[in-house]
């Protein structure tokens, strides 16, 4: 399962653990998601060519902030 939040145009998804970023993103989209260490804010571009920041996030609304404020920006 995964929820999207649409902003500034751009569509967040946040997905569950053992999601396929491919089976929920498209292109322009922004991924959230979180494993042991953390959570990760994933960039989908052409292709399905997938880009992230270095380092996860220590929680859930850092993450989704990081992802608007992207999102402000365009990805």
């Amino acid at each position: 399962m995964a929820t999207v939040i649409k902003h500034r145009k751009v569509k967040i998804v946040v997905l569950e653990p053992d999601a396929e970023i491919a089976a929920h993103c498209g292109e322009g989209d922004i991924a959230i998601l979180q494993d042991d260490e953390g959570w990760w804010v994933k960039f989908v571009g052409a292709g399905g060519a997938i880009d992230c920041y270095g380092i996860p996030y220590p929680s859930y609304n850092e993450a989704l902030w990081s992802a608007k404020a992207a999102a402000e920006f365009g990805t």
